[in-house]
């Protein structure tokens, strides 16, 4: 399992980092209003730091075959077309189903304004106008924008997120796009190929990389939050963020969002990705969509994976107990052990917080907790719970 980062209390290890996909950069305002005015314009022309040496074409176009297939309407289950295709084939089918996106997040230090602007990628889910993106692409965002691959630009509405799955809804006012299809991610298997279309360094628009998958089911702790991700060898880069990741038969089974990267002191990391698999988040899309909001089961607790023993037991340790939640009701408390779920042992918060989600209000879990030297069974009763996930219901 990759450690990274380090959870609370535990000394930093490792050679490597995992590392979230937006590209990011930041532009300060002088005391003048003109310098302020001219890099917030100026972002749409470059917007990938200098170092890079290249020229921002804000997403637009490239020479690439452009994708033509009937619209179709969206879809939740696997089409099964019978036929593989290639990878140029995926490419021309689903160019035009992908997008660029661009935020803007506006701060202001001590009178100096400062725009932070961060680039990433996305793919269209409806014919009006529904995209996916990840989370991370679009937090905080002033403005969103996102371009098509026909060079046409568009101010997005965030329609909802869920930050513990790094998903995102947008909505632009368009009509007659072509939709993705979505796969089923469970079918696939190590060594299947897969084929990612994204905007890697937030100016390679609509690139295309192949590989394979190289794991499944790969437990990922991304800034303290544990997913359980794909893992591919498809050249995933900053910007990527938010890009579909296809199978061979052009359905969307993964949505690409981080990378393993090595730190300064490392030998070089490549080809190391991961994609979020697309069955975890299909009913988190609906809900955002139909409610604009995500209801989630929860017991209450702050967990972080057991790993000074791992010779010994595999869990979750309790550092946070909710005050009022049903684990408090039900007894839990800090530096407990979660080691199994209704007789099912757990490696670490990933499987609990799985596990734990695919139940439903009401229903009472046993947990198996170790506590000072014994193992105890807690019964919890599941509650439900409504995220607000946009940002004017936030600030309400």
């Amino acid at each position: 399992m990759v450690k990274i980062p380090e959870q609370p209390g535990k000394k930093q290890g490792g050679t490597g980092k995992i590392i979230v996909l937006a590209l990011c950069c930041s532009l300060i305002g002088g005391i003048t209003g003109a310098g302020s005015m001219y890099l917030v314009d100026s972002f749409k022309d470059r917007i990938v730091p200098d170092q890079y040496k290249l020229t921002q074409d804000s997403g637009r176009g490239g020479n690439a075959l452009q994708g033509e297939r009937d619209a179709k309407a969206l879809t939740m289950s696997k089409v099964n077309t019978g036929k593989e295709m290639t990878a140029s084939e995926v490419y021309a089918a689903n160019v035009n189903s992908t997008v660029g996106i661009t935020t803007s997040i506006e701060t202001n230090y001590f009178g100096y304004r400062t725009m932070a602007a961060a680039a990433g990628s996305g793919f269209i889910l409806s014919d009006n106008g529904y995209i996916v993106t990840n989370y991370h692409v679009v937090a905080d965002a002033n403005e969103i924008k996102v371009t098509t691959y026909d060079n046409k630009e568009y101010s997005a509405e965030l329609i909802g997120y869920d930050e513990d799955n790094d998903l995102a809804v947008l909505k632009i006012e368009a009509e007659g796009l072509t939709p993705v299809v979505l796969g089923d991610s469970d079918l696939m298997n190590v060594g299947d190929n897969v084929i990612a279309i994204g905007n890697p360094l937030g100016e390679l628009t609509f690139s295309l990389t192949q590989g394979a998958i190289s794991a499944l089911n790969r437990s990922i702790t991304i800034e303290n939050t544990a997913m359980n991700l794909i893992q591919t060898d498809c050249a995933i880069n900053s910007g990527n963020s938010g890009g579909a990741l296809f199978n061979s038969y052009g359905e969307v089974i993964g949505i690409t969002n981080a990378k393993y990267s090595g730190d300064a002191t490392s030998a070089s990391i490549d080809n190391i990705g991961f994609a979020i698999p697309i069955n975890s988040v299909r009913d988190i899309i609906n809900s955002i969509i139909d409610k604009g909001y995500v209801e989630k089961t929860y017991i209450g607790v702050q967990v972080y994976d057991l790993e000074g023993f791992r010779n010994i037991m595999e869990g979750a340790v309790v550092y946070g107990v909710e005050e009022g939640s049903p684990a408090d009701k039900a007894g839990l408390k800090q530096n407990d052990v979660i080691t199994a779920v209704n007789g099912k042992q757990i490696s670490g918060q990933s499987e609990l917080r799985s596990i734990l989600s695919s139940g439903k209000e009401g229903d009472v879990v046993t947990l198996s907790v170790y506590r000072q030297g014994e193992v105890i069974e807690v019964e919890v009763t599941l509650a439900m719970r409504k995220q607000a996930t946009t940002r004017d219901r936030e600030r309400t």
